[in-house]
């Protein structure tokens, strides 16, 4: 599997970044009230890969098999990566049987297992001491699962309670923790905004920052901002980026995201230097999730430079 995420030195990722979204012409957008429309985005290199959540209600119904997630998303949308979601294998993590189905299955239909999203595990920046350890202590399963799979990351929450510096402090606490363990297997601990004080994008890079390990990093996520500028908050978080989540939940006439100005957000992105995967999240419901995915895919691709 090709190796996607740079490591760059946080400080020199930061001023490159900076200096490249000045030099883009998007800092005065992300200073106004109101989104604006960039003129004929400049495509850029990436890869598209499939977020499993895409597939939950298909999963949940019976009508997909977990087990069949990454030969389905090649073979129905043509995408030969998938993001893991734990929901499906919630019991699973630690079946050595069953990981080792799940890596032969997308072996055999030539797909890339780049993650695992995490859920259900605890808050990692929970106040007491003990209850935080504990939540750390559940993801080392997931750590391992992605390390057998062959994953570059799992994808966790930085949920907390306190005051916003206080719950920095906690969040980082257990995230240092967590990342000191996945450290030896070669393994990424990425936080997503995702409700919180994660959906704040200063506070979530304070985290990332205050953890200061090169194998913790930030999952920005284009949707789950809540009120926070979510232009602004992806800027602040491309900087640490291991994966992006194109998220999207309707899509008008054209095809254009109702919610979300894709071309925006890929300026964005491109302007941080990031060249790795960029995940398909349809969390909609106008559509079905086979459209909304190929809705979602066909949008992206407008803005994808096509590889030399």
């Amino acid at each position: 599997m090709r190796e996607r995420h740079d490591r760059l030195d946080r400080r020199q990722f930061l001023a490159r970044t900076t200096a490249a979204i000045a030099a883009a012409g998007l800092v005065p957008a992300l200073a106004g009230c109101r989104p604006r429309q960039l003129v004929t985005p400049v495509p850029s290199t990436f890869d598209i890969s499939l977020g499993e959540y895409s597939l939950h209600r298909t999963i949940a119904s019976g009508e997909l098999d977990h087990l069949d997630f990454a030969k389905h998303t090649i073979k129905q949308f043509g995408i030969d990566a998938v993001e893991y979601w734990s929901g499906p294998f919630q019991d699973k993590a630690t079946d050595q049987n069953y990981l080792a189905d799940m890596k032969s299955r997308a072996a055999d239909s030539g797909v890339n297992s780049l993650l695992i999203l995490v859920d259900g595990e605890g808050p990692l920046g929970d106040p007491d001491e003990a209850t935080r350890r504990k939540a750390v202590e559940n993801h080392f399963k997931w750590v391992e699962a992605a390390k057998t799979l062959g994953c570059h990351s799992i994808r966790v929450n930085a949920a907390s309670r306190g005051e916003f510096e206080e719950q920095k402090m906690l969040a980082a606490d257990g995230l240092r923790q967590l990342s000191e363990f996945a450290a030896p297997h070669d393994i990424g601990v990425i936080v997503e905004n995702h409700g919180g004080l994660s959906s704040n994008g200063k506070w979530l890079a304070g985290v990332i920052e205050e953890v200061g390990l090169d194998n913790c990093g930030t999952l920005p996520d284009f949707g789950n901002f809540g009120d926070y500028d979510r232009y602004q908050g992806v800027a602040e978080l491309m900087p640490t980026a291991k994966a992006v989540s194109a998220k999207s939940h309707k899509f008008d006439a054209e095809g254009n995201e109702v919610y979300t100005d894709f071309g925006r957000m890929m300026q964005i992105v491109a302007a941080a230097g990031y060249t790795g995967y960029v995940g398909i999240e349809y969390e909609g419901s106008k559509h079905t999730e086979a459209e909304g995915i190929r809705l979602t895919k066909a949008l992206l691709e407008r803005f994808r430079k096509e590889p030399a």
